[in-house]
């Protein structure tokens, strides 16, 4: 969408293809037309889903190659899943150029296996697993972020001595809030008693889990916000000292350009271990730590806490290392690529081109 947003700005027209999913989610999208094909995604280990989902996919492949000849498109850009499978394939079929981008810092098995087809990879990390022995050009554009949190990029980390009130905001995404809601109010009733009422907290949680967190921040006699959804998260982020959270794209994508520095528990289970790249990113580049959930307690996130919090020279140069990392231009230079692509801009920043 961020994409869409900034190449309508610049007077393109921009055409969704994507499966029936956009049917509940991509009211809002601002594209010309929006065309459904049918994607599935193949699932090993049964053979018949294999070849329902092959079919599946040949059908895509043909609807969007007779869809695309009828728009005649300058380029296409594919943003990963197996919705992207057969637009993009059919794309390279009628010789259309075509981008991919990868927001996380594990490049995912579908923009793997439609690397072949593509003539740029478009990158959120500079170190991004698999993409090396891709053999097509790369370069680093970050992940876009939304106009919300662009609007708030230049605000100096908040001021923070020894008496001063610390603004936390915990936020766990849709599916990370019950962790913790579980671990994080536990570790923060261990703190001590002078540093803990110094909080300020703001914290996204279930709504089936408020009440029991709400009480557990009563016991501590911590002051604490909760809410299922936070709309302000952006300006709340902006305003805080330290961040808990998990580690999606979109999150890290924030935090750097925000220039926050982060306690990043990465969503475990997850095929590719995606999330726990994208924090090892932040922590090797200085703006954050990682913190396993197997291995996180109450007592060792309270020592980690205590320890952050008491060193607030360490949390500013955490947000400085944040912010270096941070790619507020991500949208600009995608549509960059896509505009060089399809032969209507031959300068791109940071890359010469002929």
């Amino acid at each position: 969408m961020a994409l869409a947003q900034e190449l309508i700005r610049r007077g393109h027209a921009v055409e969704l293809m994507t499966d029936h999913r956009v049917e509940s989610y991509g009211a809002d999208f601002p594209a010309r037309q929006i065309h459904i094909v049918p994607a599935a995604t193949p699932s090993g280990g049964n053979p018949l889903k294999m070849a329902s989902a092959g079919f599946t996919i040949l059908r895509g492949v043909a609807k969007a190659h007779g869809l695309l000849g009828k728009v005649r498109p300058d380029a296409v850009i594919g943003f990963g899943g197996y919705p992207t499978f057969p637009p993009f394939i059919a794309a390279s079929l009628r010789g259309i150029p075509g981008i991919l981008h990868e927001q996380n810092a594990v490049m995912g098995r579908a923009n793997r296996a439609l690397a072949r087809f593509a003539d740029i990879l478009a990158m959120s990390f500079p170190a991004t697993r698999f993409a090396d022995g891709q053999n097509l050009e790369k370069i680093v554009t970050g992940n876009p972020v939304r106009d919300r949190v662009r609007a708030v990029t230049g605000r100096a980390y908040p001021a923070l001595d020894d008496a001063s009130p610390i603004r936390l905001v915990v936020t766990g995404g849709s599916q990370g809030a019950r962790a913790l809601s579980d671990i994080v109010p536990a570790a923060i009733a261990l703190l001590p008693d002078a540093l803990r009422h110094r909080l300020q907290i703001v914290q996204q949680a279930r709504e089936e889990d408020i009440d029991r967190v709400a009480e557990s921040y009563r016991q501590s006699r911590t002051n604490v916000e909760l809410a299922r959804f936070i709309p302000d998260l952006p300006e709340r982020i902006a305003d805080a000292h330290l961040v808990i959270g998990r580690a999606g794209a979109s999150t890290v994508a924030e935090l750097t350009v925000l220039g926050r520095p982060a306690i990043l528990i990465p969503l475990p289970g997850s095929l590719d271990s995606d999330q726990k790249y994208n924090a090892l990113n932040l922590e090797q580049g200085g703006g954050g730590w990682v913190a396993e959930q197997a291995s996180l307690s109450p007592q060792s996130l309270a020592t980690r806490l205590h320890e952050l919090l008491s060193d607030p020279a360490g949390l500013r140069r955490a947000a400085d290392a944040a912010r270096a990392m941070g790619q507020p231009r991500a949208v600009e230079k995608l549509a960059d690529l896509a505009e060089m692509l399809s032969g209507k801009n031959t300068t791109i920043e940071g890359r010469p081109t002929t």
